[in-house]
């Protein structure tokens, strides 16, 4: 497991191709199973890789301010990643779904850098995949690695299956959540779902 076979995923091509009752020696189609090789090591890449690996350097949180009024420190706030592209494939048809991924949590006293919050979604979406489980395990990979308060993890992407096929609702979204610890209380993680529903602020998409 977890090694990509291109020479099997050719020849598992050429037999798909004749199965269609198409030529696969006919020139237009000739390296069609190349192609898609080529395309499933890059669509699969994740397979058998470790997600959690790329939050295994972390930093320390930055200790809060303390209250002129108390004397405590404050409580640490939310660190917010959004608008993050990601591409999988459903492991029911084969075919792929595309979305944006936003992803919360509350520190405890490790932070990541945000770039590997992006890596960890793309390793975990570059297998066969369920978006209902993609959101789950991006939730429980950020939970077991940087053991934060709190996570919330909202997937909102558009499937080829169901887009493309049956029914062929093609402006349809699908929205997962997923939460832990503190973020698991509606009430705690209203504020978040609204900046997650508004445009880029600053006057410009991040960068």
């Amino acid at each position: 497991m977890g090694t990509f076979d291109r020479e099997r995923v050719r020849a598992a091509i050429r037999e798909v191709l004749l199965g269609i009752g198409e030529d696969p020696d006919r020139p237009e189609l000739a390296e069609t199973p190349e192609r898609v090789a080529g395309a499933y090591a890059e669509f699969f890449a994740g397979v058998g890789s470790d997600a959690s690996a790329h939050l295994e350097q972390s930093f320390p949180v930055p200790p809060p301010p303390v209250s002129t009024l108390t004397g405590q420190a404050s409580a640490n706030e939310p660190v917010l990643v959004r608008g993050i592209a990601f591409r999988s494939v459903c492991e029911h048809h084969l075919l792929p779904f595309t979305g944006t991924a936003h992803v919360a949590y509350v520190p405890s006293d490790r932070i990541a850098g945000l770039g590997r919050i992006a890596q960890v979604i793309d390793t975990l979406a570059t297998r066969p995949q369920l978006q209902e489980r993609l959101t789950e395990q991006i939730a429980d990979t950020i939970d077991v690695a940087l053991a934060p308060i709190g996570v919330l993890v909202v997937l909102d992407a558009r499937h080829d299956c169901i887009g493309t096929r049956g029914s062929r609702q093609v402006g349809t979204s699908v929205v997962t959540i997923a939460s832990r610890g503190t973020l698991a209380s509606p009430d705690a993680r209203t504020e978040l779902m609204a900046l997650i529903s508004a445009g880029p602020l600053g006057g410009g998409p991040a960068q």
